[in-house]
């Protein structure tokens, strides 16, 4: 049984609603994880997330050093039963501040909140495009709304959101600078990170990797979902099985070596509310070829940091693959500015963002 720090009454006590955590993790949750770890030095965090499996105790601490505490029977119903178990997890913390990480089953704890927590401030940070489910009265009620992109802005601006603050994701820089170090690049590999997902483009892409040209390639799919099947059925109808493989998922640091032995990171992306793993591979040393979908352009700029193609055309993204594979100096120019683009998304320096917002 993990021991908890005895709360320090100096410091202003916040509660983090996330319906998932670790080891649930991906792209929100780290939101949800690394802000406290930078910030508890400052502040009092407790995170309530959802139970989900029974191996997982109802108490815990988080990295032995925020509390967690987990609601619900650790089934997989337990995110339906999450909005309605948080918000009185969140009052027994008597906070001063209730800030939710995602809009969905979060967010919904969070309207929740107004309810049964309503001394408390509520904070709001947008993390997808796509899901609207009660998104409208979700982000009218916090007290102040963040988004991590300009197109999550646009979404809570068209809800009358005027004071939306972007904040956006941040990643392990240090990590990923631990795999550069001992990893070398490997020619021709290029990369795709992600869940296998309709979403994510990965039939374009496979599409695209089998019109290419360029001798001694190789394309490396991380990840797993529902399209798995279907998209190693289609690379042997391409042809192009005995190039490309199919890895699963790999959680982090490990993935971190993939990034740093890729030359090029290609993410076709139908969506993408931001896409952390375009800043994972720029900070990896990675070219980056990605699509003018949702948030990407944030972080990936045209004809700088890498190039960006409409999403589902093949040809498209056959053209700036092709162009990076055979230009080595395009290449290695885009990904130093990557790279020196990237130091500006660590989690450090993303959570002193917070600090404001907090303070405020």
């Amino acid at each position: 049984m993990p021991t908890f720090t005895v709360y320090n009454p100096m410091k202003p006590r916040i509660v983090i609603l996330s319906a998932f955590l670790s080891p649930l993790r991906s792209g929100a949750e780290a939101c949800a994880e690394e802000v406290p770890l930078a910030l508890c030095d400052r502040y009092d965090f407790t995170i309530v997330t959802a139970r989900m499996r029974r191996s997982l105790p109802r108490r815990d601490l988080l990295s032995g050093k925020i509390p967690v505490i987990r609601v619900g029977l650790g089934l997989s119903i337990d995110k339906w039963l999450y909005p309605f178990l948080a918000p009185f997890a969140a009052r027994s913390q008597k906070p001063i501040i209730i800030h939710a990480v995602l809009e969905t089953f979060a967010g919904l704890a969070l309207l929740l909140c107004r309810w049964v927590t309503p001394e408390a401030k509520r904070i709001l940070t947008l993390q997808t495009t796509n899901r609207s489910f009660l998104k409208g009265p979700i982000v009218r009620s916090a007290d102040k709304v963040t988004a991590i992109s300009s197109a999550l802005v646009s979404i809570a601006e068209g809800f009358g959101r005027k004071d939306v603050t972007k904040i956006p994701n941040g990643i392990p820089l240090a990590l990923i600078g631990d795999a550069v170090r001992r990893n070398a690049k490997i020619q021709g590999r290029i990369l795709f990170v992600g869940r296998l997902e309709k979403m994510k483009g990965v039939d374009t892409l496979l599409n695209a990797f089998a019109q290419l040209t360029v001798n001694n390639i190789q394309l490396r799919i991380v990840g797993d979902g529902s399209q798995r099947s279907a998209l190693e059925q289609l690379a042997q109808e391409l042809k192009i099985a005995d190039r490309v493989t199919f890895t699963g998922a790999i959680p982090s640091p490990r993935v971190y070596d993939e990034f740093a032995q890729a030359q090029i990171f290609c993410g076709l992306s139908r969506s993408e509310a931001l896409g952390n793993v375009f800043l994972e591979a720029q900070a990896a040393g990675c070219a980056v070829v990605a699509t003018r979908r949702g948030g990407i352009p944030d972080i990936v700029e045209d004809g700088v940091t890498g190039l960006l193609v409409p999403s589902s055309d093949p040809a498209a993204a056959v053209e700036a693959i092709g162009k990076l594979l055979t230009d080595e100096g395009m290449r290695k120019r885009m990904a130093d500015a990557g790279l020196e683009r990237a130091r500006r998304y660590d989690w450090r320096v993303i959570a002193e963002r917070y600090v404001a917002l907090y303070e405020g």
